[in-house]
């Protein structure tokens, strides 16, 4: 049984969101503050974090950065504001997807039956090592390494760089990232994609501002290299 954690201070909603999940299948733990949502992943895990970006104590934004600092669960941020600076926050923060209240519960379902398909899928390509000067991804163990140290990816991120290695210095766009990252199951914007690539950037450039790897192709997309 997938267990979901719903990190969420209004009890009400909470409460109707844990009987909707639960006629679904899903076994699930409400916490309703920030520290208790920390506490509770710490101590019992789950398959998949909903997560409302405004909570008392530590806020919605803290608690998926520390989530996400040693785990790539996917994250769904809940949020009673609807401006593009708020989703690029959640975003930036490790964020796999981003719901808007009031929301249709039917269509939150699709979007944590999506992120959880994804989260559990290994995809299927040919298995092998990729390496671009000092980048290397080990496709049999999952795994990339900038001179020679693990580099930590969420799913999504290891998704669009597969992606790029592959494509073996052609300009990808932004559509064929979009259906490598979220297969074929993606709900937002390609304000979504970018940001996602500029977390990515994070993590494999010496300066995320002028990158050596990921370059954008504009009009098009990305490709690896320069």
């Amino acid at each position: 049984m997938k267990r979901i954690l719903i990190v969420e201070d209004e009890s009400p909603m909470a409460e109707a969101l844990s009987f909707s999940l639960e006629k679904e299948g899903y076994g699930v733990e409400i916490a309703s503050d920030g520290r208790a949502g920390l506490e509770a992943f710490e101590e019992r895990g789950a398959d998949l974090v909903l997560l409302d970006l405004m909570l008392p104590g530590v806020d919605g934004l803290e608690v998926c950065r520390r989530i996400r600092s040693s785990s790539s669960v996917p994250i769904i941020m809940l949020t009673a504001r609807d401006t593009d600076i708020d989703e690029v926050v959640g975003l930036e923060m490790g964020a796999d997807d981003y719901v808007t209240k009031p929301f249709n519960t039917r269509k939150l379902m699709a979007r944590i039956r999506a992120a959880l398909r994804r989260s559990g899928t290994t995809p299927k390509v040919p298995a092998g090592r990729l390496e671009i000067d000092r980048l290397a991804m080990d496709r049999d163990r999952h795994e990339v390494f900038l001179d020679g140290n693990p580099v930590h990816l969420t799913p999504i991120e290891y998704r669009i760089l597969e992606t790029l290695m592959v494509a073996g210095g052609n300009a990808v766009s932004r559509e064929k990232l979009l259906e490598a990252a979220w297969q074929g199951e993606f709900f937002g914007s390609y304000k979504t994609l970018d940001v996602h690539v500029r977390r990515l950037r994070r993590k494999i450039e010496e300066d995320p501002a002028n990158p050596a790897y990921i370059t954008t192709v504009r009009g098009v997309g990305y490709r690896l290299g320069a």
